[in-house]
């Protein structure tokens, strides 16, 4: 795969993070509408940033510093990847409009447990599993390894810092 070609996944990744974010908006008027109630926005912006430029790393590390596309590497990459995507809309699709990419929650409403990815017990967030494997993934499809871990580390840190925690509590007020 040619840097170009690189250029172009990320760009599709960067177009589906945005029809992404067209989702959560529309789901979050739907909450809010139904007294929704927002918690944890401290750590929103440090999320959009790490993941923006987790495209932007990705990219720039191939190609300013010569990365090569190991096919054996690359292509399976690619394929989790590309899985990691399926696996995002299946977390989607079983929350509905109870998806969002901010902590939302409408009083009253039950949690999901019963459709998609959250009906295995063992798997309580399984969108943020989805999203620490294609953080690795996606960059090495073309050997961009220094953004693979430093994405790794610092998401690590967002979510179990952060963000879990804050998910956590919205769903225990709620």
């Amino acid at each position: 795969m040619s840097i170009l070609w690189y250029g172009v996944l990320i760009l599709i990744t960067g177009a589906e993070r945005i029809v992404e974010l067209v989702i959560s908006k529309r789901n979050a008027a739907w909450a809010f509408e139904r007294g929704g109630v927002e918690s944890g926005r401290g750590h929103f912006p440090a999320m959009v940033a790490l993941h923006t430029a987790l495209l932007i790393g990705a990219f720039l590390e191939a190609w300013l510093l010569d990365r090569p596309f190991i096919p054996a590497l690359g292509w399976a990459m690619l394929a989790l990847a590309l899985l990691c995507q399926a696996g995002r809309y299946w977390v989607i699709w079983a929350l509905g409009s109870q998806w969002n990419t901010r902590i939302i929650v409408v009083p009253g409403m039950g949690l999901v447990e019963r459709r998609g990815p959250y009906r295995f017990a063992w798997l309580r967030h399984p969108n943020y599993v989805i999203v620490a494997v294609e953080g690795i993934a996606l960059p090495l499809v073309h050997t961009s390894w220094i953004t693979a871990v430093v994405f790794t580390v610092l998401n690590a840190i967002l979510l179990l810092k952060f963000r879990i925690p804050a998910e956590e509590r919205a769903l225990r007020a709620a």
